[in-house]
């Protein structure tokens, strides 16, 4: 019974390392890649397929090796940086990289699949890139309106560089752009020198649209006075044409009254102040109505 049953413990030992034998087989045998990933397989460090697709693979034990490499978009954050621009001044840069394996097999061959060592070829590619943009321009214009313009062709620029190394760059970002201390003195001072210029320019032109409505105005006025005048004039005319008439029409109604009203008036006239002394002939035209009262008499018809 003893034999029996050591020969049976035998066996199930057999059996157990038998199936821990093939379970090892299986599992050095199959690999899966996750969708978030892509893989190569290597035979002795040769590269021999890069083509997998999300799913379960099967590769020779020993003999194959299976890299795996993420498929997402991957980070780069440099450190801030000093660039010269054209005035020869120093700005500080802060930029990021958004970046991913494009061409794996091409990855593999540049960097070994170090991502370490692939980010540092990156970076080493859009600095040289930032030095040159920022090197054309000046202080003012990479602090105010042209860092679009930057990161556009770093971008460009970085992306023709890194197809080479199987990568694809997605975006260049800069975060921030600093001043030294050194610097933003002067920088700012001249650029509130250029706001000032702005601004008289606008003031300037402000007081010329002015003076240029003042003088429309006063031209316009002018005008409406100078026609308000001749108008009035003309009416003014017309109506001491017409009291002319009418007095005409009025004295030749009765010519002698009208001479004797006259008379009257140049009495009042010459005689009124009291003190006055005027030397004239008894028989003087002017004194016809003293002498004789009745020098008017009779009708007009009779006159």
């Amino acid at each position: 019974m003893a034999a029996i049953g050591g020969a049976a413990e035998m066996s199930g030992g057999r059996v157990i390392a038998l199936l821990l034998v093939v379970l090892v087989t299986v599992l050095s045998s199959t690999f899966v890649v996750d969708e978030r990933e892509q893989a190569i397989l290597l035979f002795f460090s040769e590269i021999k397929r890069t083509d997998y697709r999300p799913g379960l693979h099967f590769k020779l034990p020993l003999l194959h090796q299976v890299r795996k490499f993420d498929r997402r978009l991957l980070e780069l954050d440099a450190e801030a940086e000093r660039f010269l621009t054209a005035e020869k001044k120093d700005v500080i840069v802060d930029s990021y990289v958004r970046w991913r394996i494009a061409n794996v097999e091409k990855y593999y061959r540049a960097t070994t699949g170090d991502e370490r060592r692939a980010a540092q070829l990156l970076y080493q590619t859009i600095n040289s890139k930032l030095r040159d943009e920022f090197s054309t321009r000046k202080v003012t214009e990479v602090v105010s309106g042209e860092r679009g313009a930057i990161m556009s062709s770093v971008t460009r620029t970085a992306n023709e560089n890194a197809d080479d190394l199987g990568i694809e760059v997605i975006d260049v970002r800069i975060k921030r752009i600093d001043l030294p201390a050194e610097v933003s003195g002067s920088v700012y001072a001249r650029m509130r020198a250029e706001r000032d210029r702005v601004a008289r320019d606008f003031r300037s032109r402000g007081a010329e649209k002015a003076e240029e409505t003042r003088a429309n105005a006063d031209r316009e006025r002018t005008v409406i006075l100078a026609e308000a005048y001749r108008e009035a004039e003309t009416i003014r005319g017309a109506g001491d044409a017409l009291a002319a008439q009418t007095f005409a029409n009025a004295y030749t109604a009765d010519r002698e009254f009208y001479n004797f009203y006259r008379s009257l008036g140049a009495y009042r006239r010459g005689l009124g102040g009291g003190n006055d002394i005027m030397v004239l002939k008894p028989e003087s035209r002017l004194f016809r109505y003293f002498n004789d009262p009745g020098a008017g008499g009779g009708t007009a018809g009779e006159r």
